[in-house]
């Protein structure tokens, strides 16, 4: 499998971990025995993981994300105290997850819960900040959901193919926008507004601009990812992963342009 810019991927066998295993007989080939042949005792049976399996589970983290989303928001004031906790402890939930070695439900459902109160407090922040409202959140969510379809169709009909060049182009654009991010975080302890990368003002827009581009290009190497693990037998449970992986740049993608419509409406 290629490599992929989003970390929760790399969890994703290379190759099904019952990559022998004979589904019809419901047996394996051991370590031992040649290839293609069955061993003696039989095996658990392991399901290799379909579209539906993708689907099914990255709809249950992003419906569990946008009902507590919207449940944070409707809060009111109440919800911004909750944006720092639970950014905390999402990155958190993150960090077990992409290294666990084996997908853990519980741990996703947890995490789309608690990212949708993130995203639901910070998204109240910022529509009340702008004055807009939930227009503001709406704005957003369209932005996020159409680059996301336009994304798949350009992946599901080859317009743009991705190749191991475009793939190195995209991780290390990925890690040259991390970066940036890290240096201008780092500049505003020194300076007020560090390098004015998340400012308003032409730089700030153009740096989100340049973010919302790379997080799109992102998602294909996110779909070749899981198109390769369905392809080659994975276990289905590793759909979880996929689904966490895909959410994750969603929520990047919806926090840019919430950042970017707000610096246009900013005073």
């Amino acid at each position: 499998m290629r490599t992929t810019s989003n970390p929760a991927f790399k969890n994703l066998p290379t190759s099904g971990g019952h990559a022998n295993f004979n589904y019809a007989q419901g047996q394996a080939g051991g370590f031992g025995s040649p290839l293609g042949q069955s061993s003696a005792a039989p095996t658990k049976t392991a399901r290799p993981m379909t579209i539906d399996d993708v689907v099914t589970k990255t709809a249950i983290t992003l419906g569990l994300a946008v009902i507590t989303g919207a449940v944070t928001y409707l809060a009111g004031p109440p919800a911004m105290a909750l944006a720092l906790p639970a950014l905390l402890v999402g990155f958190v939930l993150s960090l077990v997850i992409i290294f666990k070695k084996k997908p853990s439900p519980a741990l996703v459902v947890a995490y789309s819960i608690v990212e949708g109160v993130f995203l639901g407090a910070i998204s109240y922040a910022f529509a009340m900040a702008t004055g807009m409202g939930v227009g503001l959140v709406l704005n957003a969510i369209l932005g996020t959901v159409g680059v996301f379809a336009a994304m798949l169709v350009v992946y599901k009909t080859g317009a743009v193919r991705v190749t191991p060049k475009l793939t190195k182009w995209i991780i290390g654009a990925v890690a040259g926008v991390a970066i940036l991010m890290l240096v201008n975080l780092v500049a505003s302890f020194f300076v007020a507004g560090g390098l004015g990368l998340r400012e308003a003002g032409p730089l700030g827009i153009a740096f989100s601009l340049l973010c919302i581009g790379v997080a799109a290009f992102s998602f294909l190497l996110d779909f070749d990812a899981a198109d390769r693990a369905i392809r080659s037998g994975v276990d289905s449970k590793f759909s979880w992963y996929i689904a966490f992986g895909l959410m994750t740049t969603l929520v990047w993608l919806y926090l840019e342009f919430l950042r970017l419509f707000a610096m246009f409406n900013q005073d």
